[in-house]
């Protein structure tokens, strides 16, 4: 959703079309190797974030790519804290009844994640350390079709990036839990950090 409007955008002061080619899988890894290795002539852009650019060093014992020695950072688009969303059906309206029902149902409840190793992922891991229940994670392979799957009940919940889920909240079709960040969200602004 960032890189489209920000292709927009560009684009028309460019006063060209920007074509987008998005690249899902292994944590962002594929979309990475195939900018590193386009021709360094400023036609490939890459909209990297935390997790290919950095956290991927530390999971994969192999990157096809140097994170530093091929990129050049332009500039910084945004930042967004995840929400934490369950199906409808999960009987939790708050981030208390949520650990309260994994507590009661150890290895139960289903999370969703954009895959192994991708922010969606280490969050659920840290917050089943710091909450001391238990949840089976499901990886997927992109934030769309996990999405997709939260909002069919096929898993349960997902810490997930606002602006894929904030659609399905205001339709009742998901329902937000709490922010990740230490200050409230814009987009959400009655959303408990």
């Amino acid at each position: 959703a960032v890189a489209r409007q920000l292709a927009y955008s560009l684009g028309a002061r460019l006063g060209q079309n920007i074509v987008l080619d998005n690249r899902g899988g292994a944590g962002g890894n594929i979309a990475a190797e195939m900018a590193a290795r386009s021709a360094p002539d400023g036609y490939t852009w890459f909209l990297g974030n935390n997790g290919i650019l950095a956290t991927n060093q530390a999971l994969y014992e192999r990157l096809p790519f140097d994170p530093i020695k091929d990129f050049a950072t332009v500039v910084l688009v945004g930042t967004q804290p995840s929400v934490l969303v369950v199906h409808p059906s999960v009987a939790a309206t708050s981030v208390r009844e949520l650990i309260a029902l994994a507590k009661a149902k150890p290895g139960q409840l289903n999370y969703a994640s954009s895959g192994t190793g991708t922010a969606g992922h280490l969050t659920g891991e840290l917050f089943k350390a710091v909450t001391q229940t238990n949840f089976t994670h499901i990886p997927y392979r992109g934030g769309g079709p996990a999405v997709i799957d939260l909002v069919a009940g096929q898993v349960q919940f997902m810490f997930a990036t606002a602006a894929s889920v904030i659609p399905h909240v205001k339709s009742n079709r998901l329902r937000a839990l709490a922010v990740t960040s230490l200050k409230r969200s814009p987009s959400l602004p009655d959303l408990p950090t």
